[in-house]
């Protein structure tokens, strides 16, 4: 890339990053209050769950798109470029990171084992134990990401400011051995096998789903369901693969990338400033792709849960909690729908089987 085109993609970065904490930050915030007060028809341990990725998402767009690149971006010497600063800002950026990806690993995990046992369907429907999760996911993302505060280092450096030779201090990578292990093992735990494990579940979820609409007959979906059990399994698997597809495909090229930047290219005389070589726009890119995956949870909700768009219909209008409809459709389409309590036909026919209780579960 040539010196304007380098200039371009910098203007571009310099506008993208503080529209990107302007529209985001909002939105986590609208979308917290949305789940938790406004419920849009979703399970107690679905809020949870929810609510806490809104609340970390939050948090990473504060430590990382608006203090550090936004302000890299915009400001000569931001406060951050001094000690313990510098250390301190590493620690929250990668415990906000660790607590977003695993809580979309654990609630994903946890939507697969409730859909296949009954035990663990009775176990996870306690909030307390979605909590007490939420709370452990945070606790121990924050303890994994302490290593981390020490792979940077502050000194001063000399640049040119408006033809002028300036020395100021910056924080950055520390160039040691230990530093690249933990960067590493970072990069694969936020990134790697989370990817992996999202893949997997969903994948495993949805063909659990279409296993299980397999096992009635016609007649018996159409008594349970009506002409919609088709229809709601779709949006279901639907809303699966979106959340994955999106997670995956925002978040890859980053790993990508990195792993790329930290092997080939790994030594102290390369300047990761230099647009003229590919793998640096590569890795902006990359960066920019996995910092909008902090800001899509709402507009993925808006998307594939119509209960959700209902009550933002309502905010917007400013009316009340929208009435519970007693119509399958209106739920949001983030249900995983279960078959319980099944009791024998009350006829003398003893083949024949009549399923009653159904229920809903989230």
């Amino acid at each position: 890339m040539e010196g304007a085109g380098a200039t371009a993609f910098v203007t571009v970065q310099k506008i993208y990053y503080p529209l990107l904490c302007i529209m985001g930050i909002p939105a986590n915030l609208f979308t917290f209050y949305m789940i938790c007060f406004r419920k849009c028809g979703m399970s107690d341990t679905a809020i949870i769950y929810l609510g806490c990725l809104a609340i970390m998402d939050t948090f990473y767009l504060v430590w990382v798109i608006l203090i550090d690149l936004t302000l890299t971006f915009w400001l000569l010497q931001p406060f951050w470029h001094s000690h313990p600063m510098c250390g301190i800002l590493g620690f929250l950026q990668y415990g906000s990171l660790y607590s977003s990806s695993w809580i979309v690993v654990v609630f994903t995990i946890e939507r697969y084992l409730v859909l296949r046992s009954t035990t663990a369907r009775q176990h996870f429907s306690q909030t307390w134990v979605t909590k007490l999760t939420c709370v452990a996911i945070v606790l121990v993302s924050h303890l994994a990401s302490v290593p981390l505060g020490w792979i940077n280092i502050v000194s001063p450096v000399t640049f040119t400011v408006d033809g002028e030779n300036v020395t100021l201090p910056r924080c950055h990578y520390r160039n040691e051995t230990y530093s690249t292990i933990i960067v590493w093992i970072t990069t694969f735990l936020s990134g790697g096998c989370p990817i992996v494990l999202v893949i997997i579940f969903n994948y495993l979820i949805g063909y659990h789903l279409c296993r299980a609409s397999n096992l009635f007959t016609k007649e018996e979906r159409r008594v349970m369901h009506g002409r919609s059990t088709k229809g709601m399994l779709r949006r279901t698997i639907l809303l699966l693969g979106t959340v994955s597809v999106t997670f995956v495909v925002l978040s890859l090229p980053r790993f990508v990338t990195y792993c790329i930047l930290r092997t080939k290219y790994n030594s102290e005389n390369f300047n990761r400033n230099d647009y003229s070589i590919p793998i640096n726009v590569a890795g902006d890119l990359a960066n920019m792709l996995q910092n909008l995956n902090s800001t899509t949870n709402f507009l993925l909700y808006c998307m594939v849960s119509r209960r959700f768009r209902q009550e933002l219909v309502q905010v917007v209008i400013c009316r009340a909690k929208a009435r519970e409809l007693g119509s399958v459709l209106t739920h949001t389409t983030m249900k995983v729908f279960s078959v319980v309590d099944h009791k024998a036909s009350p006829f003398n026919d003893p083949v024949t089987v009549v399923l009653t209780n159904l229920k809903q579960k989230e």
